[in-house]
């Protein structure tokens, strides 16, 4: 095996080969960062065998295991676009996405063999699909060729990039796709010279990842971890007790999380949420979703003044970003802009003075576009050349901005704009809430009215004594317009496992419904 740097690393490291790359914290699977060259240099030899040749598009299909770091760096030294797919996706929304960017070849786990079975890009043979894990005849082994392959470098190597989707939470998830650098693998890209200046990923981070790698977050920051030198903790599924233990036995430096997680641990029975030491923790960031402001209040009680927040989205096209001394003088904060500039402009585009609140754009940020979408991409962009993800807010004198909602998930109810977070945060702050989600249901007179879906900490079920609670709890702390008309609950929510609600599912569902029982959705 190769004993050569893998070539991110500081040459500080050339004498340590056999330092901790990664962990599978549930396998215990353990790869040095002489394995990691060795099995990247293999994977770039197989996809150009295979033919796939510099800006090609790959994806990859898998739970968090060892080969899915292994397969993105082989393709990040390749030269190659690779696209790494929600496991939680239906084989339609699989297939629309393998259409869309024109996967070359797939990898994908033995645990997903029964969506390979509808997806016509496959059958086709028009995307060559490999398998890790127990093979069935149909498919090649991607594990027995890629070993096989030399341990050495491709001849033609060149810096890779991921080209991820959106969540797809307010419609059909989109391809994003940044220009490929003119590098060689190792240069310092825009991500790492961001991510490590913001949040010390360095060869002394050890960095638990709690979410699945699929999601943009959790993937870049492992792989700037390990670009770094330093070593990433991979967890199978986000455990809250787990999660804590991790922390305590792996000695975890480095930590990213969102909302629903933060939730999550705080809810647990206060015996076992305190018995972990958390002491050696430095950096615990957090993003994806708005965090209640009483949530990440315990948080810091808690862990201390080490939790940083980001505001980005995929796209990359800007940067927020604030740390716990700053929150605490600008509560509810997402930051000020690191990368671009912050603008909140009306509907017409006109940029608005500071405090008032509109959608947010960014100037001079990362330059993106949406994949085989010029339509959506010139709607993201202003006629100043700003960008948006769509997001609601306002800055402060200072610059900091505070988030308000989706502009999609906006509800107006006689003329008047209701932005469902501030409703979740609410509720959300009952004790028997693990979590709520609010959205808009047609109204006759007024067009919309708020509705709320609310999942009880278990092993309760809700009912008209939690459901009086918490109308009382609403009318209590806000506006009689933004009050929920009605409150339904259920076992779980659809989110995303970086925190996002599929708001538009829980209406649909809603709707489909309307004409029974108008009680607890099942």
């Amino acid at each position: 095996m190769t004993t050569n740097l893998y070539p991110y690393q500081p040459r500080t490291f050339a004498g340590e080969p056999g330092r901790l790359a990664f962990r599978m914290t549930a396998s215990g699977e353990a790869v040095t960062f002489a394995e990691l060259e060795a099995r990247a240099n293999q994977g770039a030899h197989l996809l150009r065998k295979l033919g796939v040749q510099i800006g090609d598009h790959i994806a990859v299909l898998m739970e968090n295991r060892r080969e899915f770091l292994e397969i993105c760096f082989a393709a990040d030294r390749a030269g190659i676009y690779y696209t790494t797919i929600s496991t939680h996706l239906t084989g339609d929304e699989v297939d629309y996405i393998l259409q869309d960017c024109g996967a070359r070849f797939l990898v994908a786990s033995d645990r997903y063999l029964d969506l390979l079975d509808g997806l016509t890009v496959v059958a086709r043979r028009g995307c060559v699909t490999m398998i890790v894990g127990d093979m069935p005849p149909s498919f090649e082994s991607w594990s027995k060729a890629v070993s096989g392959q030399p341990e050495t470098p491709i001849q033609d190597e060149a810096q890779g990039l991921d080209m991820l989707y959106s969540s797809g939470t307010t419609g059909r998830p989109k391809g994003i796709l940044w220009p490929l650098p003119d590098d060689m693998p190792g240069g310092r890209t825009m991500l790492v010279d961001l991510l490590t200046s913001l949040f010390g990923y360095a060869a002394e981070a050890r960095y638990l990842c709690p979410a699945p790698l699929y999601h943009a977050a959790p993937l870049r920051h492992t792989m700037v971890t390990i670009k770094m030198g330093g070593s990433a903790f991979i967890m199978d599924r986000f455990d809250a007790q787990e999660a804590l233990r991790l922390i305590e036995v792996e000695r975890i430096t480095h930590s990213q999380w969102v909302p629903t997680m933060f939730i999550r641990m705080l809810k647990l029975p206060e015996e076992e949420r305190t018995r972990y030491d958390t002491s050696s923790m430095v950096m615990a960031v957090h993003a994806a979703a708005p965090c209640p402001v009483d949530v990440k209040r315990q948080m810091i009680d808690w862990w201390g003044p080490i939790i940083h927040e980001y505001y980005a989205g995929t796209e990359n096209n800007g940067f927020t970003a604030i740390t716990t001394p700053e929150w605490l003088d600008h509560p509810g904060s997402v930051g000020r802009a690191k990368l671009g500039v912050i603008h909140i402009c009306d509907e017409k585009g006109r940029e608005l003075p500071p405090g008032s609140e509109g959608e947010v754009y960014f100037e001079n940020g990362h330059r993106f576009a949406y994949h085989n979408d010029p339509e959506k991409t010139a709607a993201s962009t202003n006629d100043q050349g700003w960008t948006t993800l769509g997001d609601i807010g306002r800055v402060d004198e200072e610059g900091y901005l505070y988030l308000t909602d989706r502009k999609s998930f906006m509800i107006i109810s006689g003329g008047v704009n209701i932005y469902p977070q501030e409703i979740e945060d609410v509720l959300l702050g009952h004790p028997s809430v693990l979590d709520a989600a609010v959205f808009g249901i047609p109204n006759e007179d007024f067009g919309e009215e708020v509705k709320a879906v609310v999942q009880p900490i278990p092993p309760l079920a809700g009912g008209k004594a939690l459901r009086d609670e918490l109308m009382g709890l609403c009318h209590q702390k806000l506006s009689s317009i933004k009050c929920p008309r009605s409150i339904d609950f259920r076992k779980s929510l659809p989110r995303t496992a970086t925190g996002k609600l599929f708001k538009r599912r829980l209406r649909q569902e809603f709707l489909a419904n309307a004409s029974g029982d108008p009680g607890d959705m099942a």
